[in-house]
């Protein structure tokens, strides 16, 4: 079992827009289709940033070129 998901970070990868969850501690839990009908709904009332080029997420987004984590949408999910 793994901590609940506390980050949305969904990001232009491969072409295709991809949903991905981490957990507090910035460790990927899940990814799937950014256009899945659950991705509003875990969204709703959020404001999104555009921080996943800060250092935090290095070590998460290392596969990720700059571009795309420049252009990312990070939102924090409630708990």
């Amino acid at each position: 079992m793994h901590d609940p998901a506390r980050y949305l970070v969904i990001i232009d990868q491969d072409e295709a827009s991809t949903a991905l969850l981490f957990t507090a501690d910035r460790v990927q839990v899940a990814d799937f289709d950014a256009a899945a009908e659950e991705v509003p709904l875990m969204t709703r009332g959020l404001v999104p940033s555009r921080t996943a080029n800060i250092p935090d997420w290095d070590k998460a987004l290392a596969g990720c070129s700059h571009a795309a984590r420049l252009a990312a949408q990070v939102d924090v999910l409630d708990v």
